[in-house]
């Protein structure tokens, strides 16, 4: 890790190998017994921590955990800081669009230019959800 905390996402040099192959490692502790769907998620953070999370399902399929939730939940319990990069993965290994709440957790625990690996390539959240709805939105009042 070459960039010191809180630089862009551009400064620091993604390895996105070992990004993919810790997400990897989580499909093996996804709990996805409905949907038959494990989920793993990586993400490094702006002081150099690779925090990770899977998929969590419930019979009552609407209260499940997506991997992107236990990954935010890692970075805060382990003393916060800001996503600079996330890979998610599907049961095949390879990336996987986030769905629309995870993408609002990205951008609010990584910000606009958070870099995220997806089957398209590496695009930034500003690119994943534009015109996203932001802390700064709760202070407009107009």
């Amino acid at each position: 890790m070459e960039a010191s905390p809180g630089a862009s996402p551009a400064a620091y040099d993604i390895d996105w190998d070992m990004l993919q192959a810790r997400a990897v490692e989580m499909l093996e502790r996804a709990y996805a017994p409905y949907s038959d769907f494990p989920v793993g998620a990586a993400g490094l953070v702006d002081d150099g921590r690779v925090v990770v999370g899977c998929n969590v399902e419930n019979a009552s399929y609407g209260v499940g955990l997506c991997a992107e939730c236990g990954m935010v939940s890692e970075l805060h319990a382990t003393g916060g800081g800001r996503l600079v990069a996330v890979f998610c993965v599907g049961k095949d290994g390879r990336a996987l669009m986030p769905c629309g709440r995870c993408r609002q957790l990205l951008w609010e625990n990584g910000g606009p230019d958070c870099l995220l690996m997806t089957p398209e390539g590496v695009l930034t959240m500003r690119d994943v959800l534009p015109q996203a709805f932001g802390p700064d939105d709760l202070a407009r009042k107009e």
